[in-house]
């Protein structure tokens, strides 16, 4: 049975599959409750832990232990990383014009398998990773050469890009994705309202990262050889008890 694809920040371990196998779901104690309800009602273990990239691999190394159970990472797990690559051929299937795609990145696995699929099948094909500024660790990594991880959680409304890239994920960033594009939060929340109120899509600000990367200036002044464009609007767990900060973004009227 093919294994599902998996997102930050989540680390699994004991896969569940309609065969009843249990599924122990680790999760930082502060994602949003819709995500957390979710996992709760397909039937998982939800296993809280504090929200660090440390806490979260030392306590699901702890379950694995306790439970016997097959460790799978949600970004750093090879089979995983394929699997969020076939997201590329979709796009190349459907979109054969295009010549660059943006991808929002925490831990890496969506972009990693993404970039090795296009620049295997379309070495031309430009590939951007995005990511808040307030979480810029792919970025760092880039401009150093070197793995770069955040240093200490990041804050960010973009949470399921908290996580830092690794050690199987970064190689193939340093390798394939042409340039990482940082944004700010008010661009996040901004971009994220255009996409609910234009695109009438349900995204979270994680899938808003990428919108805003398009639109920032950095984007803009690069050569015109790169016009069509694919985003990859990576989510819509969308917590909608938090929507607090819309009241602090002025409209477009305002």
């Amino acid at each position: 049975m093919a294994r599902p694809k998996l997102h930050p920040p989540f680390f699994f371990a004991n896969l569940a599959v309609p065969t009843g196998i249990p599924a122990y779901i680790v999760v930082p104690r502060i994602a949003p409750r819709c995500k957390q309800a979710a996992i709760r009602a397909y039937g998982a273990t939800l296993v809280p832990c504090e929200p660090s990239d440390e806490s979260r691999a030392e306590t699901a190394a702890r379950v694995v232990q306790e439970t016997g159970g097959v460790m799978v990472h949600p970004n750093q797990e090879p089979a995983v990383i394929a699997g969020q690559g076939t997201i590329a051929l979709e796009v190349l299937e459907q979109a054969p014009e295009v010549n660059a795609l943006v991808v929002p990145v925490g831990g890496g696995g969506m972009i990693a398998g993404i970039a090795v699929a296009i620049k295997t099948l379309r070495p031309d094909v430009k590939v951007f990773a995005a990511e808040p500024r307030n979480a810029d660790d792919c970025y760092q990594s880039k401009l150093r050469g070197e793995l770069t991880p955040n240093r200490h959680t990041p804050a960010t409304i973009a949470d399921a890009v908290k996580t830092s890239i690794g050690e199987n994920t970064w190689p193939i960033i340093r390798d394939l994705v042409d340039d990482v594009l940082t944004v700010s939060e008010e661009e996040i929340k901004r971009a994220t309202r255009l996409v609910w109120e234009r695109m009438k899509l349900l995204i979270e600000p994680t899938a808003g990262v990428g919108v805003a990367a398009v639109l920032s200036e950095q984007f803009q002044a690069i050569p015109r050889e790169v016009e069509n464009v694919c985003i990859v609007l990576c989510g819509g767990n969308l917590d909608l008890s938090s929507l607090t900060w819309l009241t602090d973004l002025p409209g477009d009227g305002d």
